[in-house]
């Protein structure tokens, strides 16, 4: 759960308006339940929410667990991620690389089991639509419920998605 973001580029099809809207909402979402005592996050740092969210659980005194997919996945991250990816992966308590090679579909849905099987909650952001791609947050909202992992979905009133 997640982000610092930095640069200019606004994350994975999100308006800056959208981008601040979603780091707003997941702070809120964090903060309540940073009062029952300390937080750990699962993530795969990705740019966009995922990184949003990972910086949050920093943010409130959190620790961070990272997924990392493959072995390539950095390299098929935007190039202008890798130093939000780099500050946070520095800053992981824990970090988990799944044995892939390639950054693909797969890889990404096993990354999102992973974090599922440890997780006590979802925090989804999600605009209620169908996944554009396999490994998308519908596919994982979907596992989570499969697993019977609470879900809470994250899409603030005026965020839109490209």
């Amino acid at each position: 759960m997640s982000n610092n973001w930095s640069g200019s580029r606004t994350p994975r099809g999100l308006s800056e308006t959208t981008t601040a809207l979603v780091d707003a909402a997941l702070r809120r979402e964090i903060s309540k339940r940073a009062e029952n005592g300390p937080l750990a996050g699962l993530s795969c740092i990705a740019d966009g929410a995922d990184a949003l969210f990972a910086r949050a659980i920093l943010d409130h005194a959190g620790t961070l667990h990272v997924i990392v997919p493959a072995h390539k996945y950095r390299d098929g991250l935007p190039e202008e991620h890798h130093p939000t990816y780099d500050a946070l992966i520095a800053k992981a308590a824990e970090i988990i690389r799944l044995d892939y090679v390639e950054s693909d579909s797969a890889a990404h849905m096993d990354a999102s089991l992973c974090m599922l099987a440890d997780a006590d909650e979802l925090l989804a952001v999600w605009d209620g639509q169908p996944a554009r791609g396999y490994a998308g947050t519908a596919d994982v909202v979907d596992a989570a419920r499969a697993q019977g992992v609470p879900i809470t979905v994250v899409w603030p009133t005026g965020a839109t998605r490209d």
